[in-house]
């Protein structure tokens, strides 16, 4: 949990942020990440051009409108998530009262290579799609919590945290995080060819 901490204080106070976060207003509905399921990453001028969308940040978007029903359905969340500012950034928490929560957080100030210093340089490199990503987890803690960076753009990144209520199961816990990884990665600015 202190590797998890340092790097992202997301990811430790999840249970807080999750019970008690600020409801955020509506989005802006600015491009970036599609505020609709199946909505366009980012408009066709800039698809096109690899250099010019590895640049995009998120903008900001509708985390909450990342998953559809069925996506929430193959990820084990049951209900709509709750939109909530979390240190400033737009965030989704989902909450499995009893067994787990799961928040997708909008970064629009870090990518990943700001976020792969310090302690996260231990992190686990990953590819997920045609996005570079981290996950972070201490296995050998076994708190129950695991997160998925994903790259979304230079200097923009998009977190995926899984809690577990009960404090163990790391290893659960990041194969839920992968599932929604994988899930929402599609619909992310910035990946690469």
């Amino acid at each position: 949990m202190r590797r998890l901490a340092l790097l992202l204080p997301l990811v430790s106070l999840l249970g807080l942020a999750v019970a008690c976060g600020q409801v955020q207003g509506e989005p802006s509905g600015a491009d970036g990440i599609g505020a609709r399921t199946g909505a366009p990453s980012a408009p066709a001028s800039e698809s096109s051009s690899p250099s010019e969308s590895t640049t995009q940040p998120p903008a900001a978007a509708d985390p909450c409108g990342l998953l559809s029903p069925a996506e929430r359905s193959t990820a084990g969340l049951t209900s709509p998530g709750e939109p909530k500012s979390i240190g400033g950034a737009q965030a989704c928490d989902y909450t499995e009262t009893g067994s787990h929560g799961v928040t997708i957080t909008l970064d629009e100030t870090s990518g990943l290579d700001e976020l792969r210093t310090g302690e996260n340089e231990s992190a686990e490199e990953l590819r997920i799609g045609t996005h570079d990503a981290l996950r972070v987890a201490d296995a050998e803690a076994d708190d129950g919590t695991c997160a998925v960076l994903l790259a979304a753009g230079e200097s923009a990144s998009v977190h995926v945290d899984v809690s577990n209520t009960n404090f163990t199961g790391t290893a659960e816990a990041c194969t839920r995080a992968d599932t929604v990884a994988e899930l929402i990665e599609p619909k992310l600015p910035g990946g690469l060819s």
